[in-house]
Order: structure tokens, then C-alpha cells, then sequence
């Protein structure tokens, strides 16, 4: 069996440290199995959530969407992908018109293969994270956001990731990428598997693979690491 895990809201607290029984609990449970991550953060950001001890003994971690891949702490391979001034400039328009007001620094950010973007800004507290995500449930300003960069980019995808961004990349270049180097039965847990979430492209591709090769899959979608944590008890 291969284990697939996104990292935020899946094994950690948004944007935050895993919690340490957990870790404890994560790392022994890992022990013989087939692991990968598979988030939308890079590489530091990744390591600062889960850990080294994690980061290296998963098999592979897969970075932005799948466009750096890691093993045993070394990048074997990567997709580029740079922005272009029209996109900037409609990311820009986004932080300028959006009804949410408060602006906390590094809206916009370039990672290998994608660029994550956001209102309220990377830089914000967890009580500002809290209160735009809640305010982003109610108003789909992260869901309009990807409409509009779909309809005016054919060639881009968008998806929501985390509680306060959306990821950008080219078509193809999501999440679900990293089936090609995976072959087997698969257990997916992600908390982003509905339409328009950062996960969904995932769980689509494997729905596929499914009714193809009748190939075993399971999807766990989750609303926190304690979730993923009660499923992990019973495996």
C-alpha cells in the first residue's frame, strides 16, 4: 500500500508545527510502510512543520504540487514555471479590490513550478489567518479568485491550498502529477478533496486510475491532524 499525505491541515495545524505525540506517533507508525508527502509548500516550510526526522524517512516528498521532488533529503528532479507580467498585474488587481482590507506582507510568492498567492498576505499572525479563512468561507473570494485566473490564463490551473492562498501552476502540474511515479494501491489523506481544492486533482486522477485498472484506492478526507490520527489508529 502507498500512504499519500498532504501536510497542512493533514498531518499538522495550518501553517504550523506537527504536534509532538503525534510525531512521535506519525514516525513509528510510518515504520515498513510506502510514505509520501505531497503539499503545496516548499521545501523549508515543509521541514519547519513536520520535522527532518519526517522529511527524510518518508520515500519521496513532493513540493509544490509535485514540481520539486525530493528522496532522502536530495532534489531529484523539478518543473519550472515563471510568472509573466499579466499575471502579476491581475494578482496585484486581487490584493487591490478585494473587500477583505487587512494586508500583512508577501501576497505573492514564487516557488519551483508554481506561484502561491494571498490576500491577506503569508506574513499575517494565526488569529488574522483564523479570521480571513473563516471570512474566505462565507464570502469565496479564494474560489472566484481561481475562476478568474482560469478563464483568463486557458493554459494555468488554480486551486485553494491552505486556509489564506491559492496555488498557480501550468495545466497539469497539480498534485496529481505525482502518480506517475507511483504504482500500486494507494491511501490518499488530504483535507482539500472537493472541486477547487489543492487535493481534488488527486483524488480525480486516482478515481481514473480506478476505473481503468480497477486499482484499489481509498480516500481519507480530513478536517485536522487529530482525524488523520484517529484513522492512522485503526491501519
Amino acid at each position: 500500500m502507498n500512504y499519500l499525505f498532504d501536510v497542512d491541515g493533514t498531518l499538522t495545524p495550518s501553517r504550523l508545527r506537527i504536534d509532538p505525540e503525534f510525531e512521535k506517533f506519525f514516525l513509528k507508525w510510518m515504520e515498513g510502510k510506502d510514505v509520501y508527502l505531497v503539499t503545496g509548500s516548499d521545501k523549508d516550510k515543509t521541514i519547519e512543520q513536520v520535522g527532518e526526522k519526517i522529511w527524510t524517512k518518508v520515500n519521496r516528498v513532493y513540493q509544490s504540487c509535485g514540481n520539486a521532488v525530493y528522496e532522502g533529503g536530495e532534489l531529484i528532479r523539478q518543473s519550472d514555471f515563471k510568472m509573466d507580467t499579466e499575471l502579476q498585474r491581475l494578482l496585484f488587481t486581487f490584493k487591490a479590490t478585494s473587500d477583505w482590507q487587512h494586508h500583512h506582507g508577501n501576497h505573492i510568492e514564487e516557488r519551483i513550478g508554481l506561484v502561491n498567492y494571498s490576500t491577506i498576505g503569508r506574513n499575517c499572525d494565526q488569529s488574522s489567518r483564523q479570521a480571513y479563512y473563516a471570512w474566505d468561507m462565507i464570502q469565496g473570494e479564494r474560489e472566484l479568485f481561481c475562476k478568474i485566473i482560469e478563464r483568463e490564463f486557458p493554459n494555468l490551473e488554480a486551486s485553494i491550498g491552505g486556509e489564506i492562498s491559492i496555488d498557480i501552476y501550468p495545466k497539469g502540474q497539480n498534485k496529481s502529477q505525482v502518480l506517475v511515479d507511483i504504482s500500486g494501491p494507494v491511501t490518499l489523506f488530504g483535507d482539500k478533496c472537493q472541486p477547487g481544492g489543492n487535493d481534488y486533482p488527486l483524488v480525480e486522477r486516482l478515481g481514473q486510475l480506478n476505473e481503468l485498472y480497477n486499482l484499489s484506492v481509498t480516500i481519507n478526507e480530513v478536517k485536522d491532524y487529530n482525524d488523520t490520527w484517529r484513522i492512522l489508529k485503526r491501519k
